[in-house]
Parts: structure tokens; C-alpha cells; sequence
């Protein structure tokens, strides 16, 4: 499966919505539900997912899903 599938599927289970399509130039204000508390859980299950961990330096650096998608493929990379 690729790296983006994966990615999406988590974004289906934290936002409990199997219509999610995930494209790099989306944000926040794309997904219904996408607040505070859900951008922590959604972090919280990639870093499950993928078993990496991101640095609070690291997320303030996110724009967008492509930026987040760039950052999990460098991470499970090295």
C-alpha cells in the first residue's frame, strides 16, 4: 500500500470518515471535525502508525498534508 493510502486511512479512523480522500494541498479547513483536540489525536495515530514521533518544532512547520506526508516519508526513510 502506498505511503498516501496509509496516511489516509488513518485520517478515516481519527475522523470516523470513510469518504476522506487526502490530496497534499489540503488543510485543516478541508475536513469536517479538523480542530485542536482532533489534530492531536490525528498526530498521536500517525505516530502509532508509522512509529515515528515528530518534534513540537516539527508540526509548526505543517502548512498542509503535503508537508505532513513529506515529513513521514523522510522519517520512516532514515
Amino acid at each position: 500500500m502506498e505511503l498516501k493510502d496509509q496516511l489516509n486511512q488513518v485520517f478515516c479512523e481519527v475522523f470516523d470518515n470513510d469518504e476522506i480522500a487526502i490530496r497534499p494541498e489540503m488543510t485543516a479547513n478541508d475536513i469536517d471535525g479538523w480542530d485542536s483536540l482532533s489534530h492531536v489525536n490525528l498526530i498521536v495515530a500517525i505516530e502509532a502508525k508509522f512509529k515515528i514521533k515528530f518534534s513540537t518544532k516539527e508540526l509548526l512547520t505543517f502548512k498542509n498534508i503535503g508537508d505532513l506526508l513529506t515529513a513521514v516519508q523522510s522519517k520512516i526513510s532514515a
